[in-house]
């Protein structure tokens, strides 16, 4: 098909700035999040393939933004309860943080709230990119959160029962680990799953197979 979307400015968009399309399908239709460099759009389709814009009654594409400069994007989303979580990365005084907001009806948006900044990742403007967070068993949520991108890429990884909360300027409780991958999204196809991650060039997509496996007890006397 070529070009799907561009961003545009009569819609209140940054000229040049649309990208992180992620879409996911509720009732039927498919709803597409993207960022536009400083706000999270939507739109939709039927068919997976031609989206229309989602506009407010402004006449503009944006659902929320961290505010000017904040580079707010990334959105993903998760149908968590009975609520849909947005989540999405912004560095408002060059803090970076991951943030989340929810929706009964993905059109109205609670106010944000940090989910995870600071720890192991630190708290620069590129420490918590690309959040992608899963729920792998029920009331047990991931969340990857990538600092580095090429050879030396590095994602970290965080376990909450509370998934609006991986630990904010302590993780202590929430790390899980590190992995050398960069922009990680997590997918289901017959019944296996799959990591999706930049190659090392971002010239391209590497696909493995995710397995979850429990981690070994350790004696106290070991811990």
């Amino acid at each position: 098909m070529g070009i799907a979307m561009q961003a545009d400015a009569q819609y209140g968009e940054t000229p040049g700035g649309l990208q992180a399309p992620f879409v996911f399908k509720d009732d039927g239709r498919f709803i597409l999040l993207y960022g536009d460099w400083e706000h999270i759009c939507s739109a939709e389709s039927r068919d997976g393939k031609t989206f229309s814009r989602r506009l407010a009654p402004a006449g503009v594409s944006r659902l929320f933004s961290e505010g000017d400069g904040a580079n707010t994007r990334d959105p993903m989303v998760l149908r968590a309860g009975a609520l849909w979580h947005c989540y999405y990365t912004a560095h408002p005084q060059n803090r970076g943080a991951v943030y989340a907001r929810t929706s009964p009806d993905l059109r109205t948006w609670s106010a944000s709230r940090v989910v995870a900044r600071g720890g192991r990742a630190g708290t620069g403007p590129w420490s918590a990119e690309c959040p992608f967070v899963l729920e792998v068993q029920p009331g047990h949520f991931y969340l990857f959160r990538t600092q580095r991108y090429g050879p030396e890429a590095q994602t970290s990884v965080y376990h909450s029962t509370d998934a609006l909360n991986f630990g904010v300027d302590d993780d202590s409780a929430h790390f899980v680990c590190t992995l050398p991958v960069a922009a990680p999204e997590i997918l289901s196809y017959q019944g296996q799953m799959f990591i999706a991650a930049l190659l090392p060039s971002l010239k391209g997509i590497q696909i493995a197979r995710l397995s979850w496996k429990p981690v070994p007890s350790v004696p106290a006397k070991n811990r």
